[in-house]
């Protein structure tokens, strides 16, 4: 049975999916075949005897452990639907629900979300009487996600001097107090934003040594895709579960060194590089075949990640036939770039019957789209932007679910502030402030201040009718179903109502919007999906479980229907592929960007987002440059990308020579040992040594 399971894989392949002797890389180039292989690999384990519970699979999107369920179903049967499939922080977030009350949590905890987590610093920032220009949200948040990344809690901040006096080098001093009070707030609100899931869970793991022993015991092996992606702080929960390389047989690891380009996330290239000093025992399999793309497009991309310096040496090979040269063209603007782009689908729609959905435009930077954009519609042809708003960051979404997160954990400040008065009941923005003040004063939380506040009659008469409500929410919610319950809330709300009154297209929108939120609701009661008998996997249907779903979806776990050309940032296209791909935009300071050329390490960087950029094409591939384009509100002249001579002459179709002048950007910043302080909010976090901070005292990450 094991044996017939691997037929139909290349030698490669069959080697990385069937190995048992220890702890496995497998080297996956672009094409190559990696989710069949870690397909196979877990069905392979399945019918060797492993127990489907037994294998955890980290993904980087919901949608990849979806499929990935889906194809080990198809070989193994049923048995699959018990695999742990899921991103890390939807399956760290479910371990944690057990266990959360160890670190001083409820189980029910809620998940901000970014939008969640910018309020709630806005508040604090003001609370304090601190400029917002100097410290946006965005920014403010982002370092304290590089500090989590690192495992550097408030309280570690503090007692590191190079990032204090970086926050002074930069005008941010109040960093630490802002980090600590975001912190204090949180679980305040029982609540934890997506860095804290990981970030608890090792917490939970390092303190609780039988809690990591129970995890320990229950995965015999744990596959992990997409590794070079992984942060520090996501390596260190691995090793851990790994009892620190003790324990090695556990892990597999798929990924592709030229493919990290997340860097700006926190994601270091140093995981993958460190894997094998980290487990000495460790086998690493190169997977070099190219099934998706032509003869011309794979030599290209060989001869372009040869120029960076650190890289595991392999060779991608296809035998998908010589296919098109790459095209690449000049133009005098960015206006006739969008034009000669347009141009080009037509012709290529038409000489190779070619769909709208075969197409993707390719841009370094988001603010690139608006040109297509506006050239696809002069042309009547569909589109669609990748990254738009989500269907979950819509007004009225939140707000139903605002509801049904007050509901499960009435301690949820942001929801509560977002719903106390909608629709109007008397809580009007004064009432808060005071409610606010009787929070600070008697160091209360936001929920148990409506609680206590005394005021006025009308005041107590609202928060009391508001308080009443929500204890009976919570009433509904423990006696009928989610999706039942859900509909109650909805309409007890007053929400239901509200919309209602709107009966204009967009009001009739709005409540579509919510009821599609219902419809969801029921379908998640309905899945036909029972897990039993065992300790983590549960069926469980409430409210609080359909939230933590929810909170955990991502912009690559959406899709869009119809006939559609992909506009896209080259990061969001990782993973992805299309018959023709326009890559656009390649001019010194643009791509590589202006940042990378001053970032140890950022030219390389940058090389393997144009690798990845040229790997998603399968047939056709063009690459565009504007000798001008618009940019902070005048015209600059360009330089095109020195990307374009690593290619070479021998894969390209071009009237203009590229030899000669093309290099004469900015040179890469020579890279430091070391780091001096945090990073900024667009650099990724700093590598910290796992040896050291094993030895660290342990209060450098408790909150």
């Amino acid at each position: 049975m094991s044996t017939q399971i691997l037929e139909g894989l290349n030698d490669a392949q069959r080697e990385a999916a069937s190995y048992t002797g220890g702890p496995l890389l497998i080297v996956a180039g672009p094409g190559s075949g990696k989710t069949r292989v870690l397909t196979f690999r877990i069905a392979y384990l399945i019918s060797t005897g492993v127990a489907p519970f037994e294998i955890m699979a980290l993904t980087f999107t919901n949608k990849a452990a979806r499929e990935m369920k889906e194809r080990i179903t198809k070989v193994v049967g049923d048995r699959a639907r018990f695999v742990y499939a899921g991103t890390f922080h939807s399956l760290f977030a479910r371990f944690l629900r057990s266990d959360a009350d160890k670190l001083g949590f409820p189980k029910d905890f809620s998940i901000y979300d970014t939008d969640d987590s910018r309020s709630l610093i806005n508040k604090i920032v003001k609370e304090a009487g601190l400029d917002p220009k100097v410290y946006a949200p965005a920014g403010v948040l982002s370092r304290i996600s590089n500090a989590k990344s690192s495992l550097i809690s408030p309280a570690g901040y503090a007692a590191k001097p190079e990032l204090i006096n970086d926050d002074r080098r930069i005008g941010m001093p109040a960093m630490v107090q802002i980090y600590t009070s975001y912190q204090t707030r949180l679980k305040q609100a029982g609540a934890m934003d997506f860095d804290d899931l990981l970030f608890n869970f090792y917490r939970l793991l390092r303190e609780q040594e039988p809690v990591c022993q129970k995890y320990r015991d229950k995965f015999k092996h744990i596959l992990v895709d997409e590794f070079q992606d992984t942060n520090f702080l996501q390596y260190a929960i691995l090793r851990k579960l790994c009892k620190d390389g003790l324990n090695p047989s556990t892990i597999s690891a798929v990924g592709d060194d030229a493919q990290s380009i997340y860097a700006f996330r926190g994601a270091t290239i140093d995981n993958i590089f460190d894997f094998e000093t980290d487990f000495p025992t460790l086998k690493t399999v190169k997977l070099e075949q190219n099934y998706r793309s032509t003869h011309h497009i794979v030599e290209a991309a060989n001869k372009i990640i040869s120029h960076n310096s650190r890289q595991i040496k392999k060779t991608i090979w296809t035998e998908k036939g010589e296919g098109n040269r790459i095209k690449i063209i000049k133009t005098s603007s960015d206006q006739e770039e969008g034009k000669r782009v347009a141009d080009l689908i037509i012709e290529h729609k038409n000489r190779y019957q070619l769909r709208n959905t075969d197409f993707a435009i390719l841009y370094r930077t988001n603010a690139q789209a608006r040109i297509f954009e506006e050239m696809l519609r002069r042309y009547n042809i569909a589109y669609r932007v990748y990254g738009g708003m989500s269907f979950f960051q819509r007004k009225e979404v939140k707000d139903l679910l605002a509801y049904l997160r007050l509901t499960v954990n009435p301690y949820d400040e942001e929801a509560m502030r977002r719903v106390i008065n909608l629709p109007r009941r008397g809580i009007g923005d004064t009432l808060i402030d005071k409610i606010v003040k009787l929070a600070q004063t008697q160091n209360l939380r936001f929920w148990d201040a409506v609680r206590n506040f005394t005021g006025e009659p009308r005041e107590t008469r609202a928060l009391g009718t508001f308080i009443a409500m929500v204890n009976n929410f919570k009433d509904i919610a423990a006696r009928l179903p989610a999706d039942k319950a859900a509909r109650n809330i909805y309409q007890a709300s007053g929400l239901q109502e509200m919309l209602k009154a709107d009966s204009t297209k967009e009001g009739l929108e709005r409540q579509e919007l919510c009821e599609s939120v219902l419809n969801g609701i029921a379908e998640f009661v309905a899945q036909d999906e029972i897990i039993v008998n065992d300790d983590f996997l549960t069926d469980d249907r409430s409210l609080s479980r359909y939230l933590q779903n929810i909170a955990l979806i991502t912009d690559a776990d959406q899709s869009a229907d119809g006939d559609l050309i992909t506009l896209m940032s080259v990061h969001s296209a990782k993973g992805l592929e299309f018959k023709s791909v326009f890559v656009t935009g390649l001019e010194e300071h643009l791509f590589p960007s202006r940042r990378a050329l001053q970032e140890p390490g950022g030219i390389d960087e940058e090389r393997r987002l144009f690798y990845v950029a040229v790997t998603r094409a399968e047939m056709l591939l063009s690459l565009t440059y504007s000798m001008t384009r618009y940019q902070f509100g005048k015209q600059v002249f360009n330089q095109p990308s020195r990307f374009l001579t690593d290619i070479g002459p021998d894969h390209v179709e071009t009237t203009t020579p590229l030899a000669g002048g093309l290099r004469t950007g900015a040179t890469e910043a020579p890279a430091r040992s070391g780091v001096q302080g945090l990073p900024r909010p667009t650099r990724p976090a700093p590598k910290v040594d796992l040896t050291n901070f094993k030895a660290s005292p342990i209060h450098t990450i408790t909150p």
